[in-house]
């Protein structure tokens, strides 16, 4: 799983690259709920969890039905 889930995040990668920002996977739970630490401008970011909301949260439920959340860590 880490590899498809690695595989959508560099779908996502370069939107959060233009505004200074990065994203990496850390981990993923036995629920399915993958954590993954925000980094460069989208850390502490005010828009941060809207961007895992709206746009990380989908695209990874998109491309693997049985993610079941996405959570960030420092």
């Amino acid at each position: 799983m880490e590899e498809r889930i690695n595989s959508a995040l560099d779908e996502i990668r370069p939107f959060l690259q233009r505004d200074g920002g990065d994203i990496e996977f850390v981990d993923v739970d036995a629920e399915n709920v993958v954590s993954v630490r925000l980094k460069g401008h989208c850390a502490g970011c005010p828009g941060a969890r809207m961007t895992l909301s709206q746009i990380v949260m989908q695209i990874l439920q998109a491309r693997i039905p049985e993610i079941q959340g996405v959570r960030a860590v420092d």
